[in-house]
């Protein structure tokens, strides 16, 4: 079985991804962390000059940019490895936020990614939530649900889940900086953010987790019908 879940930043992808994997016993798997990952490994690399990309350097260092899945010993969870280091926390910055959409609209990545994807969901039931899984990476997968919330719902989730490590930042910014996302993710030419005919709508902005998951037990039992 493969579930795809694409949908907009910040609007509970991955927690909703993982209570329905978890609840399943498959494997997850966080797309968006591995083009977050490739984010990270530009920034280190000093590839962003004046804010701006270069993108042909990413391009000619794709075979040095390794990003696996791995289970922790400490937690028993799975986090997101680049090139060996376990780069879960650092992946989750606003810095990286600020600069994943401008990198993932690398064609040459995204096909490197969508291999990698599909490797994973070849031999296993998996859930896998991002941007393009239901329209790109699995087409053809079993259920597809399409995930938002409003602007302003979703920028409070995200301002409080950075307020939570610990980081200081501003609402405003964090607002900006999701709608700077929506509009590269909505806009560029490969594989844009979309909502499959096949897809099925989920607005939760005002749901919470369990209802969430009262929704997918129930579409869930009539797709196995």
């Amino acid at each position: 079985m493969i579930i795809a879940i694409d949908g907009h930043s910040s609007c509970g992808k991955s927690s909703f991804a993982k209570r329905i994997a978890s609840e399943l016993g498959v494997l997850y798997i966080d797309s968006g962390a591995m083009y977050r990952a490739a984010t990270l490994f530009c920034i280190e690399k000093g590839y962003f000059q004046s804010k701006i990309l270069n993108s042909q350097k990413l391009i000619e260092s794709l075979d040095d940019l390794q990003i696996e899945f791995r289970k922790v010993q400490e937690s028993n969870e799975q986090k997101v490895f680049l090139n060996g280091d376990n780069v879960e926390n650092r992946i989750r910055s606003l810095e990286v936020s600020s600069k994943v959409s401008e990198v993932s609209t690398i064609p040459e990545l995204r096909e490197k990614m969508v291999e990698i994807q599909r490797n994973y969901g070849r031999n296993t039931d998996v859930v896998m939530e991002g941007r393009d899984i239901g329209s790109v990476v699995f087409p053809n997968a079993d259920i597809k649900i399409f995930l938002t919330a409003c602007p302003e719902v979703r920028a409070q989730r995200r301002y409080d889940e950075i307020i939570q490590k610990g980081e200081k930042v501003d609402f405003d910014a964090v607002m900006n900086n999701l709608s700077h996302r929506d509009k590269i993710d909505q806009g560029r030419s490969a594989s844009p953010l979309i909502q499959t005919e096949d897809s099925i709508l989920l607005d939760n902005s005002n749901m919470t987790p369990e209802e969430q998951m009262i929704w997918f037990r129930n579409l869930l039992n009539k797709s196995q019908k």
